[in-house]
This record gives structure tokens, C-alpha cells and sequence, in this order.
């Protein structure tokens, strides 16, 4: 009843693990995938290792966290030997990033062989300058570098998208015009902040962060929704998701599954089996048969 695909990959459940939350070693990874998540995303990596921003780098926030990691990684020559010791039991899928189209392109062909598809991170809000948010908030840009990523591998791509732009649906157009076969909606919202009553200094290293958790919920889904209406590939909704009725409101908005990481930290690795059995359980009330059949309801007149 929960079995799902999307880009030939074949998901137990509709539950998977965002980017960013244990996700950088095989061994994690390996652990998430036996608690029931339908398949996992790595942490975002490149072709030479980053140290990241200093600490303190995450400050929990009313309704959420924000951080700003600064996409630290060990590099791909590491991460490849992690990614060569997955069990492989749920779909595994790579999250990369750089500065240009080639950047990506050469992290991506050097890894495609070890995963079921790519993740491409043009979307990271505190990312160090030329990557991240600042590559995705241009729509020339983002095509171009599904493109070159698309003319360099044979794994399935999917390009994860920020919210913080003017129209979504037109970067959303662009990856798919770019050859993307599915999209990530959405990054951490922001860069927002917060400040040490105390020291009257900002909390975080960088100042600034990405905001995750339930507050960012509403928006996600407005972009889910509005993407859903524009593109004719599927997606990966994510933001603020914590059970089963969020995972429902994704799927009626147009998500074809769900990516779940701020949750993670906040209930542990629990809350795939929980939002699991819940699902199943609301499916079976309401008489749907697969996942599937949910999927734009909101949609329908």
C-alpha cells in the first residue's frame, strides 16, 4: 500500500531522509535506512573538501531551527568510500554541489555509478559565496547546469530548488526545461538570525542561517502546490514535516514523496516507522489503495 516510485527508484514508504541530517557517513546512513525510511539522501558534498563555518552553527528557533553549516565535506574522494559501503537495502541518493556547471558535473560523474540518483544543491541559503541559493535564484543558471550534469551521467537527477526567490515555478521551469528528471521542494527558508540577549552578538558564527522545521511548513507547500500546477515531473516535498498529516498535505499539494530531516533531530529516527503507520492507517480509512492516487488531489475542482 505504501510501495512508491519515483525516477526508477522503487521506495517502500513515501518517507525519505533530507540532506543535511545524518548523512555523512555510511555507516548513519545505513542506520536510517534500517528504521524504515523509504530511501536516504547523503549530506551535500563536492570535489574538494570543505571546513564549513566555524561553531556555533545551529540555534533552535519558535517552530524551527536555523543553521548554517556552510556545506562542509570531506570532499568526493572521501565520500566515495562511504557511498561504496551503503548496504544498499532503500534507494541512496547523492546530494552535490559546487560553484560552476562543471563543478557539478565532475562531482556527479564520479559518483553516479555508487547511487540510485543525484541530488543537485542549488538552494543552500548559508552557503559559501557562488554556491548554494545564489546559483538557484538564477533560472539561466540552474538550466544550465541540470544540462551539463544531464549530458554527463545516466543516473536520474533531481534538482532541489529554494524558496527564497521571487517566482519558484520559473526556477522550477528551468530545471525541467534543463533535463531534471524530478525536483526537490524546498531548501531551508531565510538567511534569518538570531541574537544573544546577553552578549547582544549574533548566536551563530556566519550571523545567518537556513530555517527548517514546522515553521516553514506553509510555504513549502505553497511551492509544492504551485510547482505541481507548472511542471509535468515529480517531486520530493519537504519542509516542516513531523507525522503523517503533514506527509498527506504534501502529497494532495502534488508531492510525489517526502524528504523528512529537521523532524529526525527533533523525535529521532523514529518518526519514519511512526508517520509509516500512520499513513497506512489513514490510507486504509479513507479507502485509497496506493500513494499515487494522492498525489494532486488538492488539484481537483
Amino acid at each position: 500500500m505504501l510501495e512508491t516510485e519515483i525516477c526508477q527508484m522503487k521506495m517502500r514508504n513515501p518517507t525519505v531522509l533530507a540532506a543535511g541530517v545524518l548523512g555523512s557517513t555510511s555507516s548513519s546512513l545505513n542506520w536510517v535506512a534500517r528504521s524504515g525510511a523509504g530511501a536516504v539522501v547523503t549530506k551535500s558534498f563536492a570535489v574538494e573538501p570543505n571546513k564549513g563555518y566555524p561553531n556555533p552553527t545551529t540555534v533552535e528557533v519558535e517552530g524551527g531551527i536555523i543553521n548554517a553549516i556552510g556545506l562542509s565535506n570531506p570532499g568526493v574522494e572521501v565520500f566515495k568510500g562511504e557511498l561504496e559501503k551503503l548496504e544498499g537495502n532503500v534507494p541512496q541518493i547523492a546530494s552535490v554541489y559546487g560553484s560552476t556547471p562543471e563543478d557539478f558535473s565532475m562531482v556527479a560523474s564520479q559518483v553516479e555509478n555508487l547511487v540510485d540518483a543525484l541530488e543537485l544543491n542549488v538552494s543552500c541559503p548559508h552557503a559559501m559565496e557562488g554556491c548554494g541559493a545564489s546559483i538557484g535564484q538564477d533560472p539561466d543558471l540552474t538550466r544550465s547546469i541540470v544540462k551539463t550534469v544531464k549530458s554527463s551521467v545516466d543516473t536520474p537527477v533531481i534538482a532541489k530548488l529554494t524558496p527564497n526567490v521571487t517566482d519558484i515555478v520559473e526556477i522550477a521551469q528551468a530545471a525541467e526545461q534543463g533535463g531534471a528528471d524530478a525536483l526537490t521542494l524546498i531548501n531551508s527558508l531565510g538567511p534569518g538570525m538570531r541574537i544573544d540577549l546577553e552578549t547582544a552578538h549574533p548566536i551563530l558564527s556566519n550571523r545567518f542561517g537556513g530555517m527548517s522545521g514546522p515553521a516553514i511548513k506553509p510555504i513549502a507547500l505553497r511551492c509544492v502546490y504551485q510547482v505541481h500546477q507548472n511542471v509535468k515531473i515529480p517531486i520530493m516535498g519537504v519542509g516542516g514535516i513531523t507525522n503523517y498529516r503533514d506527509v498527506v498535505e504534501f502529497l494532495y499539494a502534488g508531492a510525489s514523496c517526502v524528504q523528512i530531516g529537521t523532524a529526525v533531530m527533533y523525535h529521532g529516527l523514529e518518526v519514519f516507522r511512526e508517520i509509516s503507520t500512520g499513513l497506512e492507517k489513514f490510507m486504509k480509512e479513507k479507502n485509497y489503495q496506493t500513494v499515487e492516487e494522492m498525489v494532486g488531489l488538492a488539484h481537483q475542482q
